[in-house]
């Protein structure tokens, strides 16, 4: 069955991209849907709060919808066969489960409210940047969705007979308690569902997602139901119907509880499709009202889809590629299709959003961005959002800026206005410095740098920066200050110290620049010239022992290491990588050392801390090559037109950034240090489309002359053998040619 399925999506796939000629045309929304890429082929506006897709992980025929499953952070996994509805609120490429919530599901025949019962197997998926249909085969209902940023939209094409649409507020990726549902009319519902057990963290600080959903036919019936049994009510009441009104009896219409749900019911003398719009809010029910009024208005599903889909262009064409093969555009637009997913907007069309910790409405005059996945996004996304969409990179800093005001501190792993305090290391500020340091200037930067400076320095109740006067008195953590990762942990808030210093130092702020340099390397304290690597340390200065530099991958527990092990650590430095290789004797022995990480299948694309090494040997003079190899191997061996088309986790978009910068052959190694490294482009000709309140020129050309090896960049009419240039280079020449040789 799931087979066949795939086969018929893609014999699909390959007749619309035959006849491809927009940008919007080569995306798939399947690629990353397996081996554990986390997203999700639903309908989405660029950026949107709201998300329609299809939820099969909760089902007998499936992977059990379980705590670490190993599945779960995200409503749909290619591989299964049993859909149990269409949830409206969803995170993408994220490695812990949340949200998921907000469930219909369209049916047939009698009514059923346990979804083990009313699940359907499915054929015929179709899914386009904000659109996704699919075949129920147990209905023979058709379902279509699309979304625009704050209303998700469904169409159902119903056979002639009794239909039910459901909506399931007990299902969900976590384990959150306590919803409401209450019917307004035989055409409107409202409610509130808890989420917000991120990871299955913090259950205690849940919070309320509110909706409103509309109907474009009137129920013949309507009730609810609890655990999964439907209730009746004991009064009457005249309700709109048809232009008239009727007497609706023996139906309750609120219910205030866990596992909680409504129905409605229709009885069609013919083939019917009903449309059901569902508007989203973190504030309120009125404010899930108005947001679905004012973007969907009188709108049909087809005019929602096609607005959705012109705006999802209008972005993916910011950047145009030539040459190449179909399945070469098809994974970068993809890619970027899936980088402009998150960070998301958290506000309701009035402006209005949850503030940060209090949840006290405040109000914005631009987007309040949410979903910031710091730790992964640092490395690479907000560099390629500086350079193609530095508005919208405009925005997420004032964002963070807000979450500081808010709070006190700034975020670390934001998701709706809560902090779930994820991973290691303090990495808002890199994206601050970095931003900056690439001439998107337009905050408050004196404010940033406050907020950075605070993270670096406050030693007591520091929840940025555990472990902090370790840190600052010996240089480094220790296996006694944290539980675990001490090495990466250092390494981390040595990059964060780097991108302090420079900031610093473009301020002005000469003795900042000199103590924030010097604390940025101390991750040399931890280098063991006996293994030619990081090794971690006790509280006494001694070396943790015995020590087993590979211990730590695939997600195994080690005292120095976070998602990681030392060969996967060890390199994660390249703001000193030049001191690195003076400390490993020399660049033989760092290229030799950098080789062993892949020879020996100790290289992870599927995570972060090594995802720039393959850039590395562009720091060894002579050995630029084999840079060029690595990236090309590692585009043909891990990204493919193909549901499993992801390494791994996109973590919001990490990995498919790593993709496109990797096709354009320009690569930022360094975070907060504003240039890029270079390899072949994938591309004869790439076009970017700048902004021009950012940057002077309209577009940057990178074109690529000859075949072979790269040997030199020309750019301004002047050729360069160097593997290196910089962000302000890039952008203000109209051209960069990319010389190759045999």
């Amino acid at each position: 069955m799931n087979k066949y399925r795939w086969l018929l999506v893609f014999a699909i796939g390959f007749l619309l991209s035959s006849q491809a000629q927009n940008p919007v045309d080569y995306v798939n929304p399947f690629i990353g849907t397996s081996n554990f890429g986390a997203t999700n082929p639903g309908a989405i506006a660029p950026r949107g709060m709201a998300s329609v897709s299809p939820f099969n992980v909760a089902g007998p025929q499936n992977l059990p919808l379980e705590k670490d499953s190993g599945w779960l952070s995200n409503p749909y996994v290619n591989e299964n066969t049993f859909l149990t509805g269409f949830s409206h609120v969803n995170l993408s490429g994220v490695g812990c489960p949340d949200l998921g919530v907000i469930l219909t599901m369209p049916t047939t025949g009698e009514l059923k409210t346990n979804h083990l019962e009313y699940g359907s197997t499915y054929d015929f998926e179709l899914a386009k940047p904000g659109y996704y249909s699919v075949m129920l085969s147990k209905y023979k209902v058709k379902t279509e969705v699309t979304a625009t940023t704050r209303v998700g939209v469904s169409k159902y094409s119903f056979p002639k007979g009794q239909s039910n649409i459901l909506i399931n507020l007990g299902l969900g990726l976590t384990n959150e308690e306590g919803a409401t549902v209450k019917i307004v009319s035989p055409t409107e519902i409202e409610g509130m569902r808890n989420v917000g057990s991120f990871c299955y963290y913090k259950p205690e600080e849940s919070y309320p997602v509110y909706f409103v959903a509309k109907f474009s036919k009137p129920a013949d019936d309507f009730g609810v139901w609890k655990t999964p049994r439907t209730y009746e009510g004991v009064e009457a009441q005249w309700m709109p119907y048809n232009g008239k009104t009727r007497l609706y009896k023996n139906y309750r219409k609120e219910v205030i509880g866990d596992s909680i749900g409504s129905y409605f019911t229709y009885h069609f003398e013919k083939p019917t499709e009903v449309e059901v719009k569902i508007g989203v809010s973190y504030v309120s029910i009125e404010n899930a009202r108005e947001n679905l009024e004012k973007e969907t208005q009188s709108l049909t599903f087809n005019e929602i889809y096609k607005n959705t889909a012109s705006k999802w262009n209008d972005l993916l064409s910011k950047i145009e590629v030539e040459g190449g093969t179909k399945d070469d555009k098809t994974i970068f637009y993809t890619a970027l299709y899936h980088t402009l997913i998150h960070p998301n907007t958290l506000n309701d069309v009035n402006g209005e959003y949850p503030t940060m910790a209090k949840r006290e409405t405040a109000k914005t005059e631009g987007t309040r961005f949410t979903v910031f996945s710091f730790w992964d996004t640092y490395r690479n996304l907000h560099q390629l959002m500086s350079l193609v969409y530095p508005k919208q990179q405009s925005d997420m800093v004032k964002s963070m800026l807000n979450i500081y005001d808010e709070s006190g501190w700034l975020p670390k792993w934001e998701l709706n206005a809560t902090e779930t305090t994820t991973m290691v290391g303090d990495p808002a500020g890199i994206v601050l410095a970095d931003t900056y340091l690439r001439g998107i200037q337009d905050f408050d930067i004196e404010k940033a740098y406050e907020a950075m400076r605070k993270s670096a320095t406050q030693l007591e109740n520091n929840p940025l920066r555990p472990g902090i006067k370790d840190y600052i008195e010996k240089g480094y953590l220790t296996t006694k200050t944290t539980k675990s990762g001490s090495v990466s942990t250092t390494q981390e808030y040595n990059i964060s110290d780097f991108a302090l210093a420079q900031l610093a130092k473009t301020l002005g702020k000469k003795e900042d620049y000199k103590m924030f340099s010097k604390r940025s390397v101390t991750y040399r304290n931890l280098f063991d010239k006996e293994f030619n690597l990081l090794r971690p340390k006790n509280d006494d200065g001694s070396w943790l022992s015995p020590f087993n530099p590979n211990k730590g991958a695939n997600f195994e527990k080690n005292l120095g290491f976070i998602e990681g092990n030392s060969w996967q650590y060890t390199f994660m430095v390249a703001h000193d990588t030049e001191y690195l290789i003076k400390l490993m004797g020399g660049k033989k022995n760092y290229v030799a050392k950098l080789d062993e990480v892949f020879d020996k299948n100790q290289f992870d694309m599927a995570n972060e801390p090594d995802i720039a090494y393959p850039y590395l040997y562009n720091y060894a003079n002579g050995y630029e090559w084999k840079t060029q190899e690595r990236v090309s191997q590692l585009i043909d061996e891990y990204f493919t037109n193909k549901p499993a088309g992801l390494p791994g986790n996109d973590d919001t978009g990490t990995m498919s950034a790593w993709l496109i910068y990797s096709m354009m052959g320009i690569y930022p190694v360094s975070p907060a240090d504003p240039m890029y490294t270079i390899t072949t482009p994938r591309f004869d000709k790439i076009t970017i489309h700048l902004d021009t309140q950012y940057y002077k020129n309209n577009t940057l050309i990178i074109e690529k002359n000859g075949t072979g090896k790269l040997e030199s960049f020309t750019i301004n009419g002047k050729t360069n053998k160097s593997f290196f240039v910089s962000h302000e280079a890039l952008t203000n020449a109209p051209k960069i040619q990319f010389n190759l040789k045999e």
